[in-house]
């Protein structure tokens, strides 16, 4: 089966305030280091693949650079990892090749770049149209950028686009949420990815809420309430636009659903470089999974690999966490032929009478209030399936 590449960039121009993921500042005296260690990973990438217990095929289908914001990086130095790419991996005509890129970082050669190399799909880290929500969490753009990016993107030749909004934000509210998503839906974007903002403890947003302090606009942040209002109306009103929701937090137009974040949610393989870079096997036994490092020190020191196999029971664990958070739903009938599900109906039953499952047939799949409580549904399969 072909593989999906991820490949991490963890830099950012700035930290925003409701982040804790391993991206963060730094130096750009560390960024050709970095590179280098990805290149070395590309190369060694049997290798590995075969000390982890894992079987990869040399055949990719999609590619897709996350950040942090990828297009942080000098050219030279996008091209090399591309090339390293390209000189590794037998990568599909037809590939899907995404990257990500904050509004504003997108210059002349970097577009120039993705034409050469093949990217045929840019996710965009909007977050909100509303300049001041935008700036409140850190961000450097402002709406006239986003709409600018997305001109320059289009007259490229790159039209697959992806748009992120966060419901949440700091100052936001119901109508200026209604302004944002009418933005989005007049860029006639085929994608679309709305998250409602879960403050990490950890992050500078999240400990000054707990402090109850005003720093970073905290007492702006909207209640859990309202937020789960913002979530429904936006899965309303990209319906109502003709932009359908396959996934929790994901809305594209027919035929436009993100094909490398499908392999996470249907268990395809995939391998990971950079730091806290994931990767999926499927091995002689079952599946293995295995991660880099998540500090950047760590990573460029050369630190080793996690390693977890993945046994039956794990993987009917991930068939339900994974699998549920697509609209389309877990196929009780084809589970079945290769885990034992007996013990999982009461709580199934129990999710429906909840009213957080629905079932149709031998699927099950999440209600639009199982979606807003994905995780309570998760943790419940968790419990029962150890």
């Amino acid at each position: 089966m072909p593989l999906g590449l991820y490949i991490s960039v963890p830099f950012c121009r700035t930290k925003c305030t409701y982040c804790n993921f391993a991206s963060d500042v730094f130096s750009k005296a560390v960024f050709q280091r970095y590179v280098d260690r990805i290149c070395n990973d590309i190369a060694q990438a049997p290798i590995t693949a075969e000390q982890m217990g894992g079987l990869a095929d040399r055949t990719v289908d999609s590619v897709y650079f996350g950040g942090g914001t990828p297009t942080i990086l000098d050219s030279s130095q996008l091209e090399r990892l591309f090339v390293m790419i390209w000189q590794n991996f037998d990568v599909q005509a037809a590939a899907e090749i995404t990257v990500e890129c904050a509004p504003g970082t997108l210059t002349a050669s970097v577009i120039e770049l993705f034409r050469r190399h093949c990217v045929n799909r840019v996710s965009l880290g909007v977050q909100s149209f509303v300049d001041q929500e935008a700036s409140a969490v850190g961000r450097l753009h402002n709406r006239s950028t986003v709409l600018d990016d997305i001109t320059r993107l289009r007259d490229a030749g790159i039209t697959n686009l992806n748009l992120d909004l966060i419901a949440g934000l700091p100052h936001q509210t119901a109508q200026s949420w209604d302004f944002s998503l009418e933005q989005v839906i007049a860029t006639k974007a085929p994608h679309v990815s709305v998250y409602m903002l879960e403050v990490d403890d950890e992050s500078r947003l999240g400990r000054e809420l707990i402090a109850g302090g005003t720093k970073y606009h905290a007492h702006f942040v909207p209640d859990e309430d309202l937020t789960a209002n913002m979530y429904e109306t936006a899965c309303d009103r990209l319906r109502a636009a003709g932009i359908h929701q396959y996934e929790i937090s994901n809305f594209a137009r027919t035929g436009f659903e993100s094909r490398h974040n499908l392999k996470y949610w249907t268990r395809q393989p995939y391998l990971g470089f950079g730091v806290d870079a994931h990767s999926m096997l499927t091995s002689r036994d079952a599946a293995v999974r295995f991660s880099t490092p998540d500090t950047l020190e760590q990573y460029v020191a050369g630190a080793s690999f996690n390693h977890n196999l993945i046994d039956l029971e794990a993987a009917l664990e991930e068939t339900f966490f994974l699998g549920l958070r697509l609209n389309r739903g877990v196929d009780l009938d084809q589970v079945a032929h290769e885990f034992d599900l007996r013990r999982l109906i009461p709580i199934i039953d129990e999710l429906i009478n909840d009213a957080l499952l629905e079932r149709q047939g031998s699927v099950i799949r999440l209600t639009a209030r199982g979606r807003l409580l994905s995780n309570e549904v998760f943790e419940r399969f968790l419990a029962v399936a150890k």
